[in-house]
C-alpha cells in the first residue's frame, strides 16, 4: 500500500477525517489528501512540538495556513481546535500523521482512526 494509499483509504474514507497528510519527521510529506496544503515549516514545527509542547501552547498548531488553539498532547499525541473543525496527529517511529476532522465528527472518532494507523505503521517498522 502506498502512502497515498493510507491517507484516501485509511484516513478520508472512514469519513471521521476530512484532511490528512503522512509527513517524515523532517516535514518532508509523504502524502496528503487534495486540497490540504501544509507546508514542510508548519509540519517541522508540528514534530517539534512532541517533544517541546511549550512551542504549541504559546503559538499553537499551523496547518496549511490555519492556527489551532493548542489543546493537550504527550510525546506521542498532539490535539487542537478551532471553532467547529479539530486537528489530531500522531508521530510513531518516522512518521508524523495529521489529520483534521469536522463537526459533527467527535474527537473521538478521528483519534480512534488516526490512532489505529499510527499503531500499525508502529507495528511495520515506521
Amino acid at each position: 500500500m502506498s502512502w497515498q494509499d493510507y491517507v484516501d483509504n485509511q484516513l478520508l474514507a472512514s469519513q471521521c477525517v476530512s484532511k490528512a497528510a503522512i509527513a517524515g519527521h523532517d516535514g518532508n510529506i509523504w502524502a496528503q489528501s487534495k486540497g490540504f496544503e501544509v507546508t514542510k515549516e508548519e509540519l517541522t514545527k508540528l514534530v517539534q512540538g512532541f517533544d517541546k509542547q511549550e512551542l504549541l501552547t504559546s503559538g499553537g498548531v499551523t496547518l496549511a495556513g490555519q492556527r489551532y488553539i493548542y489543546l493537550s498532547g504527550t510525546d506521542r499525541v498532539i490535539r487542537a481546535k478551532l471553532g467547529r473543525s479539530g486537528v489530531h496527529c500522531m508521530k510513531t517511529q518516522q512518521a508524523v500523521i495529521v489529520s483534521i476532522y469536522e463537526d459533527p465528527v467527535q474527537p473521538q472518532q478521528a483519534a480512534s482512526i488516526v490512532e489505529k494507523l499510527g499503531d500499525y505503521l508502529i507495528t511495520c517498522g515506521y
